[in-house]
């Protein structure tokens, strides 16, 4: 056997080495093939190369590498390339790429078991590419030469650069409708339009745009601006897209904020974290709408009782990052982004600062007197709740506790009831023992007791339920279920006033019990929720009872009958079995019901009680004190938003209450498949901008305002370049048609390349220095400079050398968008309503739909209806149903972010312009107007071109559209004007 084994091994030593296959030639192409197509090679999803030496023997970004050199065995690569897992097989699916043959496979196999080896010039990573512009720290450039405005300087040097002369000033006209346009969204008048133009005061475009910024409407136009960006509308989206009853309370906060000139830092402050940061300003809580207005998938909710996940959460971390830094963080979700510095850790670390929120309806006071009250009453109710003898016995709640006890006095007089008809609905036998109802026989799962009398003329002002032990009930009862418990699901009142065709519900202000089941308490049986219950556990064995205060008292007439109805769902044979029902017409504070222990004390003489003893009457007592005082409070108004504890609106009359007790862990989830979660991730931001922290130094991690509370703050740093650099080139888009960079919500590799970098850094640094985040500033500093207040006129030579004018040699024309058209026609057929605030206007009729999304009816709507002519900021914007016309005019579709609205020219467009219902009205509505200005067709025709066109129609022009009203009527010719481009255009 030895002789055979030395054998072999010889022949093995003197067989010729299998050459090594070759990387350049054999190996490298196989590699492009199957595993750089999606993925690189200039940048991996996950950082990993395998045509680099050094990164494919250690690791990608998660360390996990596909080679183990000389053990293809053991190299995921090599089950990669077999396909050995659909979800990691390459070349990926979707490429659709053939796969590798065997042959190739085994070449792969052959060279990693032999090294593997590269070439030296695929041995080394490759130098790292310098920072990204928008990355780089903040400084201020010098200004080159010396205009008066920096802006021109900067705008200036280049055309000179390029050897381009900028345009003249616009005419006053033009100039006059443009920043109109610009700062408030409205056309100014035809005699506002003269007095500008025959003003000789030198300051007069100065004091044109001061009285524009200080103008209400101002907020309103850049209001829209902002909701476009982080897709603001007043639905959810998706499947169930029902309706935010609330969302408008921050649209009415944004407005003022913008009208109050907020800084920018602050801004950013009260819209993530105004609760942390401005406790004692409750009237700025619908700031936190911000939160709440992206797209909400209520299926999730819905189907699987998941209120926030990571899917969820994703819209707030990529509506976040791209309003405030414009940076898309969210591409970091499954791996380190391919293009900027952010990291897949980094993503979660800001899913982390919202792993704390549901999105619903937030309830709060704006009133901060109220709010302190609530605030106070909330804090003793859970107190009181939680039995806390240190809190309870706090030196300012000793005159409350004292004066109920005087109020109460000996109690209520209760009146038993003897019922006329008592009915099992599962056939249980119920027996009258007098005003005593006693169960025996069959035990269903579940019952429904239905009870009547006839109420003795009077006033009702409780109802009171007594649950009896009896010794035939199961450890004594007073329930039937096999330890002596009772599950009440709902306890119902009806009264039946004589002759009256149907019976009124009697509704219950409040419940109290001698003894109330661990989360079984008494208030479960009145809050309108099947699902939930009163029980007495573990107190069997004893008589128990429960008060039921009305919310109005009952004044019962002769004949009267009284239904009371006490619904036992929660199955398990919870149901009742001895009971009795009485009533009062005793003050609510006397009738309350109080522990054993309390009503034992309180018949002790003061001095003799124990401290055991007045804390046992302390708890009961506080809590219906605190209860009864926020019952007497305003009630709270309510902001739809982001919080840790809403009501999330579900198409029902109210919204289901969901909370979040403390944060939830997020994790890492690998390629990010949420299965697989890896490790713990704290709440942070992006760890590129290292003069900032990376993760947050919390002092209470479970705080979940204060995670909000330090994103706000890294963004807002005076550090912080993302954050300058794009507030200020996000106005500059509005202002110019298109940013300095023309992707304003991605500064990054993948956005715009900027046209003028510098003034961007210069403008950001100002900005946050000079102006101190003051927008209007900003706004007054661009709308005062000679490049925006430039002709639009086109200069061949110019577009020669710059034909996309990103040199800025003129001002841009820009189209009226669906808004401003909107409220443009309004303003000049005088139908424009300027009241500010409250709920939106729905510009449609509503119906049922398949499912919780409505049908809603656009052409239904009457333009004449109350409301109609207000500004199109205010109209109620349902995310998926759009209306048609607006969308026609290129309103964004806001399930999707929309830094930036396109522009389209389609014959749908041209159809809506001159069919819509709404210019049919308006341009009836404009003849009206014209024929109460002027007395003769002519003139109407030459007031309808200068409230349309600031001039006076040329002499052809004004016999040429008299002909055109005489031929087919003004409101005909008022819809022509409405679709000219001297109305549709701003220059």
């Amino acid at each position: 056997m030895w002789s055979v084994t030395i054998s072999l091994l010889c022949n093995a030593l003197a067989a010729p080495a299998a050459a090594a296959p070759d990387y350049a030639t054999q190996v490298r192409p196989i590699l492009e093939r199957s595993c750089f197509t999606c993925h690189g090679p200039e940048r991996p999803k996950s950082g990993y190369r395998l045509d680099v030496r050094s990164i494919a023997l250690k690791g990608g970004d998660s360390g996990n590498r596909a080679i183990v050199p000389h053990d293809s065995a053991n190299s995921p690569l090599i089950a990669y390339v077999r396909g050995d897992d659909p979800d990691t097989a390459m070349p990926p699916a979707q490429s659709n790429l053939p796969r590798l043959t065997e042959e190739e496979v085994a070449l792969l196999a052959a060279w990693i078991d032999a090294g593997p080896a590269w070439p030296e010039e695929f041995a080394n990573e490759p130098e790292p590419e310098p920072p990204h512009w928008s990355w780089l720290p903040l400084a201020a450039p010098p200004i080159p030469g010396d205009a008066e405005n920096p802006i021109d300087a900067f705008i200036g040097a280049k055309l000179a650069e390029s050897g381009i002369a900028p345009s003249p000033e616009a005419d006053r006209r033009v100039l006059i409708r443009r920043v109109y346009h610009d700062l408030v969204g409205l056309p100014p008048s035809p005699e506002e339009v003269d007095a500008f133009c025959n003003d000789p005061d030198p300051e007069a475009w100065e004091k044109l745009v001061d009285r524009l910024l200080d103008s209400p409407r101002h907020g309103e136009r850049w209001a829209r601006h902002w909701f476009d960006t982080i897709q603001f509308a007043d639905s959810h989206g998706y499947e169930h897209d029902i309706a935010r009853d609330n969302a408008w309370r921050y649209r009415d906060y944004l407005i003022g904020a913008l009208n109050w000139d907020t800084p920018w830092p602050r801004l950013i402050r009260e819209q993530l974290a105004t609760d942390h940061f401005y406790p004692d300003e409750p009237e700025l809580t619908p700031a936190l709408g911000f939160l709440g207005a992206s797209p909400f998938d209520l299926s999730t909710y819905l189907t699987a009782g998941v209120t926030f996940d990571y899917l969820a959460r994703d819209t707030l971390v990529t509506q976040t990052m791209a309003a405030f830094a414009s940076t898309t963080a969210n591409c970091a979700r499954c791996h380190t982004h391919k293009f900027d510095p952010i990291t897949q850790e980094d993503y979660y670390a800001i899913q982390a600062v919202f792993s704390g929120v549901l999105k619903g309806d937030l309830a709060y006071d704006p009133d901060l007197q109220v709010k302190r009250e609530r605030d106070r009453w909330k804090a003793l109710l859970a107190a009181a709740r939680a039995n806390d003898t240190p809190a309870l016995e706090a030196p300012e709640n000793a005159p409350l506790v004292e004066g109920w006890i005087v109020r109460r006095g000996a109690g209520a007089d209760w009146i038993p009831l003897e019922p006329d008809t008592y009915l099992s609905l599962e056939g249980a036998t119920l027996t009258r023992e007098g005003a005593r109802i006693v169960a025996s026989g069959r035990r269903p799962e579940k019952d429904t007791y239905t009870l009547s009398f006839t109420l003795p003329a009077g006033h009702v002002t409780a109802i009171r339920l007594d649950v009896f032990a009896h010794e035939s009930f199961p450890m004594n009862g007073p329930g039937r279920q096999g330890n002596g418990n009772f599950h009440l699901s709902e306890f119902e009142a009806r009264v039946f006033p004589p002759d009256a065709p149907e019976p009124a519900a009697l509704a219950v202000r409040r419940a109290t019990a001698d003894f109330n089941q661990t989360d079984w308490g008494v208030e479960k049986a009145v809050d309108g929720n099947g699902g939930t219950a009163w029980g007495i556990h573990p107190a069997s064995g004893e008589d128990h009872h429960a008060v039921f205060e009305l919310a109005q008292p009952l004044a019962a007439q002769p004949g009267a009958r009284l239904a009371i109805t006490l619904k036992q769902n929660h199955g398990e044979r919870h149901t009742i079995g001895a009971f009795q029902l009485s009533i009062t017409d005793s003050a609510p504070e006397q009738a309350v019901a109080l522990p054993a222990a309390a009503e034992a004390a309180l018949a002790l003489p003061e001095g003799e009680r124990t401290p055991e003893q007045r804390s046992a009457i302390a708890a009961p007592v506080l809590r219906y004190v605190a209860e009864a005082a926020l019952e007497s409070l305003p009630d709270p108004v309510h902001v739809y938003t982001a919080a840790a504890r809403v009501g999330i609106p579900a198409g029902g009359e109210s919204p289901t209450p969901a909370a979040i007790e403390t944060p939830k862990p997020v994790h890492r989830m690998e390629r990010g498949d949420f299965d697989k979660p890896r490790e713990e991730v704290p709440p942070g931001a992006l760890s590129a901008i290292e003069t900032l922290p990376a993760r947050f130094d919390l002092a209470d991690t479970a705080n979940e305002a204060a995670r909000r509370a330090a994103l706000a703050d890294w963004l807002a740093h005076p550090e912080n370049p993302l954050t300058w650099r794009s507030i200020v080139n996000r106005v500059w888009h509005y202002h110019f048609g298109r940013g300095l960079c023309d992707t304003p919500s991605d500064l990054g590799r993948m956005g715009g390349t900027p046209s003028h970098p510098e003034l961007i850094d210069w403008l950001a640094v100002w900005f946050r220095d000079e102006a101190r985040g003051s927008l209007k500033a900003l706004h007054r500093l661009i709308v005062t400079s000679d490049t925006y207040r430039q002709s639009s006129a086109f200069r061949p030579k110019p577009a020669a050398i710059d034909g996309d004018n990103r040199l800025l040699w003129r001002q841009n024309v820009q189209r009226l968008d669906a808004d401003s058209f909107r409220d443009f026609t309004r303003a000049v057929a005088g139908t424009l309503d300027l009241t500010m605030g409250g709920p939106g206007v729905h510009h449609f009729t509503q119906g049922p739909g398949p499912q919780l999304t409505p049908a809603l009816d656009y052409q239904a709507y009457g333009w004449n209806s109350p409301g109609a002519g207000r500004r199109s900021i205010y109209r109620f914007v349902w995310r998926g149903i759009a209306d048609p016309f607006m969308e026609a005019l290129d309103f964004p579709d806001l399930g999707i972010l929309a830094p930036e609205r396109s522009f389209s020219a389609s014959s749908l467009q041209a159809l809506a312009l001159y069919n819509d219902q709404f210019v049919l009205h308006q341009s009836a509505a404009l003849a009206q107007r014209l024929e109460e200005e002027a007395p003769t067709l002519d003139a109407q025709v030459a007031r309808a071109a200068r409230l349309l066109w600031y001039r006076d129609p040329e002499p052809d022009e004004g016999k040429a559209l008299a002909r055109y009203a005489r031929d087919h009527g003004l409101p005909a010719l008022c819809r022509v004007l409405l679709n000219s481009n001297a109305f549709l255009f701003v220059d």
